[in-house]
């Protein structure tokens, strides 16, 4: 088996350490929404940080499948303070265009290290920031259009409290 390069494992862990970070931050507006009763809101941000711990350990599955070691790090609690109900979604969107970022920096040193295999892992993280930041955009606007409207709000958040 091809040994992965020291620098592709180190900016793995790295990114098991970012994709943990996410879920903190997901967890952080979750937590906003519910204390200020946008419950279905603070629903779909759960849902959206166990996904980011899911994202993680496809990282240390992949690790760990190469026989390389896990190197966890401390993971910082959220600075954020949300001005209003909007803040919350321009920061996932923020958030998400930094994670891409960074899934792109992985393919790079791929491509760069002629890791195919890890190339091939690193399609499915590209597809999944595309639906990612495609979502976030989408919940913005849904967000502008209705967030004004009481009705259309509670209408919102309900829905998002069906997400599976």
């Amino acid at each position: 088996m091809t040994k992965l390069s020291k620098k592709m494992v180190k900016a793995i862990n790295e990114q098991v350490i970012a994709e943990l970070e996410s879920s903190y931050i997901y967890l952080n507006i979750a937590n906003y929404y519910v204390e200020k009763g946008l419950c279905g809101f603070g629903s779909w941000f759960k849902k959206q940080a166990s996904e980011e711990v899911e994202h993680a350990e496809k990282f240390i599955d992949y690790l760990h499948s190469n026989g390389e070691k896990v190197v966890l790090a401390d993971i910082s609690a959220p600075k954020d303070k949300f001005k209003d109900d909007r803040s919350p979604l321009l920061k996932q969107i923020e958030h998400e265009e930094l994670v891409t970022s960074l899934i792109y920096k992985l393919m790079d040193l791929a491509i760069e290290d002629k890791d195919y295999r890890t190339q091939e892992m690193l399609r499915w993280f590209v597809s999944e920031q595309a639906e990612e930041e495609e979502h976030s955009h989408e919940l913005l606007d849904k967000y502008d259009r209705y967030g004004k409207d009481l009705t259309a709000l509670m209408h919102l958040d309900k829905e998002l409290a069906q997400r599976k």
